[in-house]
């Protein structure tokens, strides 16, 4: 099997170290570098071009960023973005989103056992997403420890009788690409659009400067959520990172809970624990999106969405960056509509959600 080559740019030589050991542990992945900063790296990258990079942003001689705009005009690589898990720098972390970066991850810190753990498996998940925005490898299964479902978080509801309303409600899940994918299709959103929730993979902190972002771009208002917040029209709700969100009712009001708990499907927040709480509390109410990314996140939790008798769409592997969780949805027959990216929207208003 083919290996991983990533490259570590990172002024601190503990996190070269931390990062180092975590993605050696995984046999799909192989380190053939580190760099204290970029300029070092571009020297790197000259003798043996890397398929992922991971970028600091802080560093000496060369901001990540600067470092990052050369790459994308000069010699294209996907990069994730290593952060500090602070608020401030999430917001430029996102701004390296929208520079070409592929993915954030922060970076990793030793203390607890099972917050390590789940560090360890973000991280190489993440490269190994990032991976395949440009070379699209077939990786072979490899030995991980057993992936986690929605039962954990909700279990599944006894009866399938669901309190009927005629409120829409609408349920977005997306990974790697989704943070510019989220933004074309939020973008035509109207002022009415229903209630929407959305499970973006992205670590804690960057989630919050996502919304804001998002709420400067879209005519819809867009907040990371909180507990208890109601889902009103009009106004889109990001699942915070690191928590998982699910939707509940309060009479005829919508509602989202965030807690806490384990991965799920190697992810949380994660988009299989919304699809299953929508599928118990709005049943054909909802309406379910599930987009770009990796992996087979809410492929399950959309199945469920589907029979409790919501819409469901997936986006086509065209208009995808990874056509990972949308072909999942589409095998287990959870989709009633592929479309391209691009006329999500429209899909939407010619079946009157909007």
């Amino acid at each position: 099997m083919k290996k991983i080559k990533v490259l570590i740019v990172d002024d601190s030589a503990l996190v070269r170290n931390s990062l180092s050991e975590i993605l050696s542990s995984d046999p799909a992945i192989e380190v053939i570098g580190t760099a204290l900063d970029p300029i070092i790296a571009a020297q790197k990258i000259k003798k043996q071009i890397p398929d992922v990079i991971t970028l600091d942003i802080e560093m000496p001689r060369m901001d990540g960023l600067t470092f990052l705009k050369k790459l994308m005009s000069q010699k294209p690589i996907p990069v994730v973005i290593c952060s500090s898990l602070t608020y401030e720098g999430s917001d430029t972390a996102i701004k390296a989103l929208e520079l070409g970066a592929v993915e954030i991850i922060t970076k990793p810190q030793l203390g607890k056992k099972q917050f390590f753990e789940e560090s360890k498996i973000k991280i190489c998940d993440t490269v190994k997403s990032a991976s395949m925005v440009k070379v699209r490898p077939k990786l072979k299964t490899i030995d991980v420890k057993p992936k986690l479902t929605a039962d954990v978080i909700l279990s599944k509801p006894k009866s399938k009788t669901v309190i009927q309303k005629t409120e829409k409600v609408i349920l977005i899940g997306a990974s790697t690409g989704g943070t510019e994918a989220l933004r074309d299709l939020l973008e035509n959103f109207p002022v009415n659009c229903p209630g929407t929730v959305v499970v973006q993979h992205m670590p804690e902190f960057f989630t919050n400067s996502f919304a804001k972002r998002l709420n400067e771009l879209c005519a819809v208002v867009v907040k990371e959520a909180e507990h208890g917040d109601y889902v009103l029209p009009g106004q889109v709700l990001i699942a915070p990172g690191n928590k998982h969100t699910l939707l509940k009712r309060d009479g005829e009001k919508y509602f989202v809970e965030v807690k806490d708990g384990p991965l799920v499907s190697r992810h949380k927040p994660s988009v299989d624990v919304l699809f299953r709480s929508a599928a118990r509390y709005a049943g054909a109410n909802s309406v379910g999106i599930i987009m770009t990314g990796m992996g087979d996140d809410g492929a399950k939790g959309m199945l469920e969405l589907k029979e409790a008798g919501a819409y469901t769409i997936a986006q086509d592997e065209k208009s995808c960056i990874i056509y990972g969780m949308p072909k999942e949805a589409v095998k287990l027959g959870a989709i009633v509509d592929v479309v391209h990216l691009t006329q999500i929207h429209n899909k939407l208003k010619a079946k009157k959600v909007f």
